[in-house]
């Protein structure tokens, strides 16, 4: 085995199929594996493929802190008419970059008001008669098939998604999901006694030190903090730079103790009078 499991603080990307829910193929790989809890990182349409991250056990308690991280998804879109692809790219550059307004689709779960979303990139990759495929990162939220239909609007041809493939979820790739008939064939081999397939395709709850400030405390503390004790200034080892309000991720030893919040900038700790460094938010206990 090249590395323990521990399946209740783990993460496993895999690689959703067309036809199947989120849920659906979150709830597969629970049973598979046998545990109580799991919960995915962003719902995918059931026809659309790609990356779905699914937080295994105490580690789905993280959810929230990946699933409002930005999204990356490549496309087909087709023209009801024909047009140059040098208008398109213009029409983007000018209307559908940086902050703009969407309302939800009429069948979406959200109440259909309009909502600001961030569109960071937006590249045309190349046009092949009518259909252009596209690849597009943006805020979580963020609904790409009526991003399709409001560029078709502006441009005056109208404009439909015939396909959509996640790429990206947070720090999560493309290249780190796996095929649920991998998956199956790995989680077989586990439950007879050999972890070694399943143990490679897992992320440690540890991975969320990517996308939150890391900060070390004493050993000492490590019990005060399972049983929610705030974190004091006298506690911590060694911590990296932060803002009031920031959710930290507190570790001891590599390993994810709690995430917790912020009261104060990091560049406060030294002060005497700054006792209360953050509060707990998250326990992974």
């Amino acid at each position: 085995m090249e590395k323990d499991i521990d399946l209740h603080r783990s993460i496993i990307v895999i690689d959703k199929p067309a036809g199947m829910t989120s849920f659906q193929v979150t709830d597969f790989v629970r049973k598979e594996l046998g545990i109580n809890k799991a919960g995915h990182s962003g719902t995918l349409d059931p026809e659309v493929t790609g990356v779905l991250p699914i937080l295994l056990g105490r580690a789905s308690r993280m959810l929230d802190y990946f699933i409002h991280q930005n999204k990356e998804y490549v496309g087909i879109a087709h023209l009801h008419q024909d047009m140059e692809i040098e208008k398109i790219k213009k029409t983007i550059k000018a209307k559908f970059l940086g902050k703009i307004m969407q309302l939800p689709p009429v069948k979406s779960r959200v109440k259909r008001q309009e909502r600001e979303r961030e569109i960071v990139s937006f590249e045309i990759l190349e046009k092949h008669e009518k259909d252009i495929l596209f690849l597009v990162e943006c805020e979580a939220g963020t609904y790409i098939r009526k991003l399709i239909h409001n560029l078709g609007e502006k441009l005056g041809i109208g404009m439909h998604m015939s396909e959509l493939r996640r790429t990206k979820a947070s720090i999560f790739l493309e290249s780190q999901a796996v095929t649920l008939y991998d998956f199956t064939k790995a989680a077989e081999e586990f439950n007879q006694g050999n972890p070694e397939k399943l143990s490679r395709m897992l992320h440690p709850a540890e991975i969320i030190t990517k996308i939150l400030p890391k900060i070390e405390v004493k050993t000492e503390a490590i019990e005060m903090l399972k049983h929610g004790s705030p974190l004091f200034r006298e506690m911590i080892k060694n911590h990296e730079n932060f803002n009031k309000g920031d959710f930290l991720a507190v570790m001891s030893q590599d390993k994810l103790v709690e995430i917790a919040q912020a009261e104060l900038e990091s560049s406060s700790i030294k002060d005497l009078k700054c006792n209360l460094v953050a509060k707990p938010k998250t326990v992974l206990n």
